[in-house]
């Protein structure tokens, strides 16, 4: 008989936050593009796709795991019930590996999502992909939502007919990297696609039933870029009107490519201060959709720009505003704050605690660094890569 810890099943490298607590199988290795340079995973991986039988084999690892641990649940009193008992059993004995403590996780949380791995699963042929998905949901029992990522040059290329068919197979949901809508940043960026092919993709995803959730990345543009960055981002979102759209603001770490244009003179990133600004013209520019706009990222500065179009636009603007209004000295306590993650709000910093402990952190950071905070909070921002 198989050993729990011997039960392994293949994962990639990321997921979207809103994933975080979803059960992550892979259909395919790696990104086909690979070429976009601000970003620095699967850089020097090849791509492949899975072949049916290998997925097949992981979706049957994964039923043979959530069996063994409602077996687990039922041994330790709780009918197949995976409370948080159960759970610490399975992450302190040896006999779970780290695959079987994902599965536990997944089933602890009980909210049965499912995150297609890697970054453009839907370039497997569509027959393969729909008999996946449908075996997927007949084995693992408590599946609820399934997502993955995609890009728009392959969803480009499926019908709307085809991508109804992976609907109703059981793919809810579809992450594209959309990044901009900008031509002129799309090419700089080497993202492979243009602003029209992302409204086409974008709209056919609409059209096949399933949701869809759009990325922008504020500061993409750079400082040369950013007003036509934001603009005709809006103006691309409005022609798809997605479900989400999601915030995913720019960081250059060293392993990205679009760190040796910063380096050459190329690139100018934009401070938090102009980064806000120019999230407050692509909010600004929003019109005529009902969308939902989340700022779920560490990476973003301003967590509270959120809100479902077109009721929530004021709103979303109205933080902008308070945080561009505050005093240097106060964004600076925020910004901290912020970056080191102990703070989601501005409100925070009225409270006396927090405000007592960040002045305490900036007096001693200033001290220890000869009064250069920047470098302290660019540091701070990007442990989160």
């Amino acid at each position: 008989m198989t050993e729990p810890k011997d039960l392994v099943f293949e994962q990639g490298p990321i997921r979207p936050p809103s994933e975080a607590g979803s059960l992550l199988i892979r259909f395919t290795r790696n990104c086909p593009w690979n070429k976009c340079s601000f970003c620095p995973v699967y850089k020097k991986r090849e791509f492949s796709r899975r072949s049916l039988e290998e997925i097949k084999a992981d979706i049957d690892t994964v039923a043979l795991i959530v069996e063994d641990l409602r077996n687990l649940s039922v041994e330790s009193g709780y009918d197949g019930r995976i409370v948080r008992d159960v759970l610490n059993r399975v992450f302190t004995s040896s006999r779970y590996n780290g695959h079987c403590r994902h599965v536990a996780y997944w089933l602890y949380n009980g909210r049965g999502s499912v995150f297609i791995q890697d970054a453009n699963s839907l370039l497997l042929p569509s027959e393969t992909l729909v008999e996946a998905l449908l075996y997927l949901r007949e084995k693992v029992p408590g599946i609820g939502r399934i997502t993955s990522y995609a890009r728009s040059s392959t969803l480009a290329k499926k019908t709307v007919a085809e991508l109804s068919q992976i609907r109703r197979a059981g793919l809810d949901r579809i992450h594209i990297g959309m990044e901009s809508g900008s031509d002129r940043v799309l090419a700089f960026i080497r993202k492979g696609v243009s602003a029209e092919k992302q409204i086409e993709a974008g709209r056919r995803v609409v059209e096949a039933g399933m949701e869809l959730s759009e990325y922008f990345m504020p500061g993409l543009g750079g400082r040369d870029l950013s007003e036509d960055h934001a603009r005709e981002s809006a103006r691309v979102l409005n022609a798809i009107n997605p479900h989400f759209i999601r915030l995913r603001t720019l960081r250059v770490p060293p392993r990205a490519p679009l760190y040796q244009d910063v380096q050459a003179g190329r690139f100018t990133k934009l401070s938090d201060d102009e980064t806000v600004g120019e999230i407050r013209l692509f909010i600004a520019g929003l019109e005529g959709i009902s969308s939902r706009v989340v700022s779920d990222h560490i990476m973003n500065l301003l967590e509270e720009v959120e809100g479902v179009l077109p009721e929530g636009k004021e709103k979303m603007l109205c933080v902008i505003d308070r945080y561009l209004g505050l005093p240097p000295e106060e964004k600076l306590l925020f910004r901290l704050g912020r970056r080191g993650g102990g703070m989601r709000t501005l409100d925070e910093l009225n409270d006396p605690v927090t405000r007592q402990r960040l002045q305490t952190a900036m007096h001693d950071l200033t001290a220890q660094t000869g009064g250069d905070i920047e470098r302290v909070i660019t540091e701070l921002a990007d442990q989160y890569i």
